[in-house]
């Protein structure tokens, strides 16, 4: 009884969780706004994802990246939802591409820091699947405000045309259409692409438009004169062809997409594809709402995989981390995840045990795993990290066990994978132990995370201690007594501006991670990820280099 009651607590709270995502992201979803929208309706223009709707193919997966970039930023000058791009992974003409699709609702599609951050995040995950890239250009080009924040450094607005150029050399399919402004530095885009569309009325694309002529060389121009559909397709040869109207224009890109010859795959295995045997629903139930709680991470992982079936390696070894083989969607993955439950580990022989905490990282976790992910790699098999880590084991009795060294031979077995991996947060995502499960820095070709996600150096409980004692030892230093009342106010001022940084919407703001899901959604994501990275042969020999022993 008591069990079914904490099940159902966990449900409703994750539930509530779950609307929140929704609504959100409806929010999200509506760009500038309502008014916006219809002055793009009037100007016989689809919207950028009214646009993607009309390409992908009817009724096929279309898998977000970024919808939540730039939340809560830039709010002094109106906001930038989205990071004013909406960018994914979908299916043209049966084929799976990137997409990438300027939102003229947010700011006349103009480039924010945060803009420039997602486009390059969506180049990125084209060349590292070696997946065609389709560009919907109509942009203002950068924020001028901002422009000392997005124009001259290596990571800046530059760094798009130098990823044109290299994507061409690798053979990546480029194709643009430029269905609205494309002004000043973003015109290369679309021209260093394969393939440049442009929609007559409403597109154009010029170095500087006719203000600027005007005032650079006293010449009188018109925009359309100086860079619309017919100057460009029919005087300077710079487009390829005009189209009357968007959906011209996309059914051009579909005839396209659907004439492109076969690719090479890196050989990843899949079976027939088959659902969980124990309902991924229960999910809701079995994750705590107080992550405090302990929880067996087999049941999560039951709940995501074919068949509910989970080869793990090492079972009674290294508890703490949970390694074994599955598929998902019929793909094979190697999966890594933090194990939540209080576990006993054997020791001298088996004449005692030693308590492990869940979620933390020791010396036989972390060499386990290490093994895992290079037979992984030996193997060719995609490797999964579920993530719910509060860091590495702390202490004298884990300094003398060498967990610095056993914990760095984890990070280099995960760090050097030629195998993808994919990163999915679920709880916790403290300190070391992000990195050690694959976190951003170590190019997860998709990373994700739940409603319930917290990513930060340490805990807030823990973070705001800290940080309080070192405000009080200042604030001492400097000759002031605080009463425990005010001690008490600090702590709760400190506690309330890091939680706030501790949310998945923060971190998802940043695209610390690719966005925020129903853990229903897991699997789709793992499915689709796999799919995309088997577009790129594995070429590079996996070395590990120096191993710690």
């Amino acid at each position: 009884m008591q069990q079914d009651l904490a099940f159902n607590k966990n449900e409703d709270l994750l539930r509530q969780k779950l609307y929140q995502l929704k609504t959100r992201l409806n929010k999200v979803q509506k760009g500038g706004g309502d008014k916006k929208i219809a002055a793009q309706h009037q100007k016989g223009k689809l919207t950028a994802r009214e646009r993607i709707a009309y390409l992908t193919d009817k009724g096929s997966p279309f898998l977000e990246v970024g919808a939540f970039a730039g939340e809560g930023m830039y709010q002094d000058v109106g906001g930038c939802p989205s990071g004013g791009v909406v960018v994914g992974i979908g299916y043209v003409s049966k084929r799976q591409c990137v997409i990438v699709a300027n939102d003229a609702t947010v700011k006349a599609g103009a480039w924010f820091p945060i803009t420039a951050k997602k486009n390059m995040r969506a180049q990125e995950i084209a060349m590292e699947n070696r997946l065609p890239i389709i560009y919907l250009v109509d942009s203002a080009g950068v924020f001028l405000p901002m422009q000392d924040e997005i124009f001259p450094d290596k990571e800046h607005f530059g760094r798009q045309f130098r990823n044109n150029a290299r994507m061409s050399s690798m053979g990546i399919i480029q194709i643009a259409a430029i269905m609205g402004s494309c002004v000043a530095g973003g015109a290369y885009l679309p021209i260093m692409s394969d393939e440049a569309l442009i929609v007559d009325g409403t597109g154009s694309i010029f170095l500087a438009g006719s203000y600027l002529v005007k005032a650079a060389i006293g010449e009188d121009v018109d925009n359309e004169t100086l860079g619309g559909a017919s100057t460009h397709s029919e005087i300077s040869g710079v487009t390829d062809n005009k189209y009357p109207n968007d959906e011209a224009a996309l059914d051009a890109i579909r005839r396209m997409m659907d004439k492109i010859g076969k690719y090479d795959t890196a050989g990843f295995d899949r079976a027939t594809p088959a659902p969980p045997a124990k309902s991924p629903e229960e999910i809701y139930g079995i994750f705590p709402d107080d992550r405090a709680k302990p929880y067996d991470m087999r049941e999560i992982i039951h709940r995501l995989v074919d068949n509910s079936e989970f080869d793990e390696y090492k079972e009674h070894y290294g508890q703490t981390i949970l390694c074994g083989h599955a598929r998902i969607d019929g793909w094979a993955v190697g999966i890594v995840a933090n194990q939540r439950q209080i576990v006993k580990a054997k020791k001298s022989g088996g004449q005692s045990t030693e308590i492990q905490m869940g979620g933390v990282i020791y010396s036989d976790s972390a060499d386990k795993a290490a093994r895992f992910i290079m037979n992984c790699n030996q193997r060719k098999i995609p490797l999964v990290f579920l993530q719910d880590v509060s860091g590495f084991m702390v202490g004298s009795r884990a300094e003398h066990g060498g967990i610095i060294k056993d914990g760095a031979k984890m990070v280099n077995a995960m760090a050097n994978s030629v195998v993808p991996k994919f990163t999915f947060i679920l709880g916790n995502s403290y300190g070391a132990g992000n990195y050690a499960m694959c976190g951003k820095a170590y190019d997860p070709r998709l990373i994700y995370a739940w409603p319930t996600a917290q990513m930060a150096v340490m805990s807030g409980a823990s973070a705001a201690k800290t940080l309080l004692q070192i405000r009080v030892a200042t604030l001492k230093g400097q000759g002031r007594e605080i009463s425990k009342e005010e001690e008490q106010q600090l702590l709760k001022e400190i506690e309330d501006s890091y939680n706030e940084q501790l949310s998945p919407y923060y971190a998802a703001a940043r695209l610390w991670v690719d966005g925020i899901i129903d853990p229903q959604e897991t699997r789709k994501v793992i499915s689709m990820g796999i799919e995309a990275a088997n577009h790129a042969p594995i070429t590079e020999r996996y070395n590990v280099g120096v191993i710690q022993t």
